[in-house]
């Protein structure tokens, strides 16, 4: 019979990792990992650039002004992401060029030595005039020996270095490499800095525009903090607002008031509609994103020390944008004990999306969001934004919907 314990100490491992226990960080140094985030990045750029020109084109084909902000920023936060990634990409690129280079460098620099050696004798040879060699006795006699070893030597000294050649060859492959990836950096960068200008543009026009509905704004802000000063954690604080975005919904679904008609008695009483059945009562919100481009610190499920992670974490650039995983409305945004900044957006069906981690909230409480509309950016030191997806309080990986 075989020790439970130790069956016990096999599978508790397996378990951690099968539910997503934080991986090793990576190490720049490391080509397998330099390759790894190259093709993160890129697939991370891909992706925000297809989603940066599918809000653009809403935003075009938009009617209603709002609806038109709302996509235009989420497509210019979208572009951000896109520089991000690409700069992340730059980085690897170049990471890679310079390791090669330095590993080709030391393997020249050994093979390089025998070919030094006879490149000093031959120019130390043919630096002696043939004119003087013929005037010492004998030394025509070694000139034409000389001259016949070296026609015989040479083919072979230019076989044994054509490896060599194509080292130096790719040494110069490398160099260029790493000069475009350089300058592929810094036009990323540029790019990054002109994205984040016009978004801070765009934000600033909003809030002039929204001052109109400040007051109601205030109110459900107000609401939302005194929600945050009662709840004794955060489970508690998404509960409540998800209990009070329920009834916002109940309220918002009743008939409006009636009005008395001219002649009474000619009235007559309407059959109340029936309503039409919704497509799918709980489908989760789509499409659904990660908030923010990087690498999975920690994975939903894994093992934490205040029990399994209910989402996942990211580790993004220093100072990412950070932005609305689906459509929604704000339900809280601003500093929250332990957690940062933190925003709680409320979509249909029940579904709540909570991101923590963030340096500045660019939203406020009542605001209508699309998918992609930016939420803030992350911390400059040491960046980690999660991401947690809740159905009826419940959570929920969010990979399930990630498209």
């Amino acid at each position: 019979m075989r020790n439970p314990l130790g069956l016990l100490a096999l599978v508790v491992p397996m378990l951690a990792l099968s539910l997503g226990a934080a991986p090793d960080a990576p190490d720049p140094d490391n080509p397998r990992d330099a390759r790894a985030a190259l093709r993160r990045a890129v697939a991370e750029s891909h992706a925000a650039a297809e989603r940066s020109a599918r809000l653009e084109r809403d935003a075009e084909t938009a009617r209603d002004a709002a609806a038109r902000t709302a996509s235009e920023t989420a497509a210019l936060a979208a572009r951000i992401q896109q520089a991000e990634a690409g700069i992340a990409a730059a980085e690897a690129r170049l990471s890679l060029a310079t390791r090669e280079r330095a590993i080709l460098r030391e393997e020249l620099g050994r093979e390089q030595q025998p070919v030094v050696r006879l490149t000093a004798a031959l120019q130390q040879f043919s630096r002696r005039p043939l004119a003087l060699s013929a005037l010492r006795p004998g030394s025509l006699k070694d000139t034409v020996y000389l001259r016949a070893m070296l026609d015989t030597a040479v083919p072979q000294i230019r076989g044994k270095t054509r490896g060599l050649r194509s080292r130096l060859a790719q040494s110069r492959r490398l160099r260029a490499q790493a000069l475009a990836a350089s300058e592929q950096l810094r036009t990323e960068q540029q790019r990054l800095t002109q994205r984040r200008s016009e978004l801070a543009a765009i934000e600033s026009r909003q809030r002039l525009e929204s001052r109109q509905a400040s007051g109601t704004a205030n109110r459900e802000a107000e609401r939302a903090l005194a929600l945050a000063e009662e709840a004794r954690d955060l489970d508690a604080l998404v509960t409540e607002l998800d209990r009070a975005g329920g009834l916002r919904q109940r309220l918002a679904a009743l008939p409006g008031p009636l009005l008395r008609p001219a002649q009474p008695e000619s009235a007559q009483v309407a059959e109340a509609p029936v309503p039409a059945p919704e497509p799918t009562a709980t489908a989760a919100p789509a499409p659904y994103l990660l908030p923010v481009t990087g690498r999975t610190v920690l994975g939903f499920g894994a093992p934490t020390d205040a029990g399994a992670s209910g989402g996942l974490t990211l580790a993004p650039r220093a100072g990412a944008q950070v932005v609305a995983p689906a459509a929604g409305r704000v339900a809280f945004a601003g500093p929250y004990r332990g957690y940062g900044r933190i925003v709680i957006i409320a979509h249909a069906n029940g579904w709540t999306s909570l991101v923590t981690g963030l340096a500045r909230t660019d939203v406020s409480v009542g605001e209508q969001l699309v998918a992609g509309s930016p939420l803030g950016i992350a911390a400059q030191a040491r960046p980690e934004v999660t991401l947690e997806l809740r159905h009826g309080g419940e959570p929920v990986n969010p990979l399930r919907f990630v498209g």
